[in-house]
């Protein structure tokens, strides 16, 4: 059995489509997305309407949570993801709203090797924040909690792999804005086959140059373009 995770999208189609094409070259059992469709990039309603098209199984993302729930305005959130987005609550349709709003805030798959456990943040706060280079006893609790032999988390932006005892955990990093220092699109692919699972990473190449040159066309904040052409904040 074959999965392939992606994880924070944040509207980038350009790097979604490219990954569609990896993808179709190596053959998965299931596409599963961990939350984050939308934030960032400049087509958050594409991203929508092809993940949704694709039907892939899909997490809820804080980005997609503060746009999807009335969660209200707080005073001290005016980094440049919270203008962003502002700007797409007015671009998307109440019907991809209404996408986000359904997505359930993770899962889990059975496979040949034990249970798969999937979230963007944390088991029930997508804003949270799992750190995978906590000590070992806090992830060894999680995993006996979880059940899981692999726990999938997004948010960080970065691809990593850490196994303790029996568990591996992954972050596929991202395929819209990731920040390992290196453009492009990230995807995990997980083997469960054998007595444990075999990850590898994928970094796929699009034309980031567009998505750049998306965000500069809609007026977003300029930084934006900076990372999705370096893979790197500042």
């Amino acid at each position: 059995m074959r999965l392939a995770f992606i994880s924070d999208l944040h509207g980038n189609i350009h790097a979604l489509t490219a990954v569609k094409r990896f993808l179709s070259e190596h053959i998965v059992n299931q596409v599963i997305v961990v939350g984050d469709l939308v934030g960032y990039g400049a087509s958050p309603g594409p991203v929508i309407d092809f993940v949704k098209r694709e039907g892939w199984v899909t997490g809820l993302g804080s980005s997609d949570m503060r746009v999807a729930m009335e969660l209200g305005d707080r005073a001290d959130r005016k980094g440049v993801a919270d203008q962003v987005l502002g700007w797409t609550k007015k671009m998307l349709t109440p019907e991809q709203v209404d996408f986000l709003r359904r997505l359930p805030p993770g899962g889990r798959i059975t496979t040949p090797i034990g249970r798969v456990r999937y979230f963007h943040g944390s088991p029930h706060d997508p804003e949270a924040r799992l750190d995978l280079m906590a000590q070992e006893r806090e992830l060894e609790a999680l995993a006996e909690t979880l059940g899981a032999r692999v726990v999938v988390v997004g948010g960080s932006h970065v691809p990593f792999v850490r196994v303790i005892g029996e568990t591996t955990f992954v972050d596929p990093g991202s395929v819209g804005l990731t920040l390992n220092h290196e453009p492009g699109a990230d995807v995990a692919i997980v083997d469960c086959v054998g007595r444990k699972p075999k990850v590898s990473l994928h970094k796929v190449t699009y034309d980031f140059a567009s998505s750049a040159f998306d965000i500069m066309a809609w007026n977003l904040p300029p930084v934006i373009a900076d990372v999705i052409r370096t893979g790197r904040m500042g």
